[in-house]
């Protein structure tokens, strides 16, 4: 008996859902101001393909970082941290480029020292080996080889304010200014 009377209120709530509209091709409204100020804010994604904004993950050895900012068309300069502990930890800047699906790269003061990075599921991923001069921007045994990051923000101001320690121990805004 139970299931009988069940079955018309559901056939009802099925058929209610004909009646709405089709959603609306134009989707998001970008001139909404509260979407507006959600991307400046980098609370929400832009839709671009844009590399600019903040990547960072705290772990038990300490915080991975990096900012990610415009250095022209389609160029971006990029500054990144990888800790190993509260002695040991990577500092390294450069620029990066569009390459297809993926970013090239190319690590400052370090000639040969490039990679093909990929953005997935926001997460930036380095690959697992570097080239063997990639060896100078870290020391003793530490490397930047297989670093994943997860995207914090896409806005270039928290690029620009995002604070690291420097390999002389100061803490600075590698992407501001």
């Amino acid at each position: 008996m139970r299931k009988a009377s069940l079955a018309p209120a559901v056939l009802a709530l099925l058929l209610a859902g004909c009646d709405r509209p089709p959603p609306s091709a134009k989707g998001i409204d970008s001139d909404n101001p509260l979407e507006v100020a959600a991307r400046q804010r980098g609370v929400v994604h832009a839709g671009t393909s844009s590399p600019v904004g903040v990547f960072e993950r705290i772990h038990d050895l300490g915080r991975d970082a990096m900012c990610v900012v415009p250095d022209g068309d389609g160029k971006w300069r990029f500054a990144v941290t990888a800790a190993f502990g509260t002695k040991l930890s990577c500092t390294a800047s450069g620029t990066m480029s569009r390459e297809g699906d993926a970013l090239r790269m190319r690590f400052a003061g370090t000639d040969g020292c490039d990679a093909l990075v990929h953005e997935e599921e926001d997460e930036l991923r380095l690959p697992g080996r570097l080239p063997p001069q990639c060896a100078r921007l870290c020391p003793e045994r530490a490397s930047l080889s297989g670093l994943r990051l997860p995207r914090a923000s896409w806005s270039a101001d928290d690029a620009k304010d995002l604070r690291i320690v420097d390999r002389q121990g100061n803490m600075v805004h590698p992407c501001g200014g």
